[in-house]
């Protein structure tokens, strides 16, 4: 193990590689559409995450792309949107297998929950704002 191992392990870890699935993106009208997503974690296997998800639907596009650094539990970066051209910091801490942040943008906020175990991972995104209320995806590794 490297050194410095001794404090909580990094959840970054769990998430390497290429996972795919889906799962629903909610509207204000009510409406319900299947999304289809596939994610790409880069890690160097302990502070820092490059991640890649994409994900559609009938009428949506989604292309996120995030750097974040882990460090004695808590996470920060950047992100950036491809599809509606928009881009902000992530803040948030790290416990175990669960991951709880927000990320902020000039015209955009969202909660987001992220929980990994062994090759299932679950993600629920919770945007103030915007007409989607809600993302819930599942996914598996590859």
């Amino acid at each position: 193990m490297a050194a410095g191992s001794a404090e909580a392990a990094s959840p970054f870890r769990a998430m390497a590689g290429a996972w795919v699935g889906g799962g629903t993106l909610s509207m204000q009208s009510g409406e319900r559409e299947r999304l289809r997503c596939r994610a790409v974690y880069d890690t160097d296997g302990s502070e820092q995450l490059r991640l890649n998800i994409r994900c559609a639907s009938d009428s949506y596009n989604i292309d996120l792309s995030s750097d974040v650094a882990y460090r004695g539990g808590a996470i920060s970066g950047q992100w950036s949107e491809a599809s509606h051209n928009a881009s902000g910091t992530i803040d948030g801490r790290a416990s175990g297998d669960r991951i709880e942040a927000e990320a902020r943008g000039q015209t955009f906020s969202a909660g987001l929950a992220l929980t990994t175990r062994g090759n299932r991972q679950t993600i629920s995104i919770r945007p103030a704002g915007t007409e989607i209320t809600g993302v819930n995806l599942e996914l598996s590794r590859r």
